[in-house]
């Protein structure tokens, strides 16, 4: 079984910017997706959500704020899932609450 990288990839949107109960809402839903993803034995070893600050390093040495300076989505998180082919790894992508507020999964294979 092969894994692929799950990349969630959100536009303007910030958890930030939800209330209490909006933010347990959408954690439960990442936790449902997430956990029925694992109850089909296909949850790889890795994934996480990531801050949103960064850097991003180019080359000649140039350095530059936030990992999102030229995008207009930013990576928001990740998952890795085991699967037989892309198009199963995209399927379990289906149901990614990143959908719901707009942003994107982009699903690529992890070459091993």
């Amino acid at each position: 079984m092969k894994e692929f990288l799950l990349l969630f990839r959100q536009a303007d949107f910030s958890y930030r910017d939800l209330s209490a109960e909006d933010f347990q809402a959408l954690t439960k839903k990442w936790h449902d997706w997430a956990g029925g993803i694992a109850a089909e034995g296909k949850l790889g070893n890795t994934g996480s959500r990531l801050a949103q600050e960064g850097k991003v390093l180019k080359p000649g040495g140039v350095i530059t704020d936030g990992p999102f300076v030229e995008i207009r989505e930013r990576l928001g998180g990740f998952l890795v899932v085991k699967s037989d082919t892309l198009e199963e790894a995209t399927t379990l992508a289906h149901g990614c609450p990143v959908l719901e507020v707009g942003g994107s999964v982009e699903i690529r294979e992890i070459v091993s």
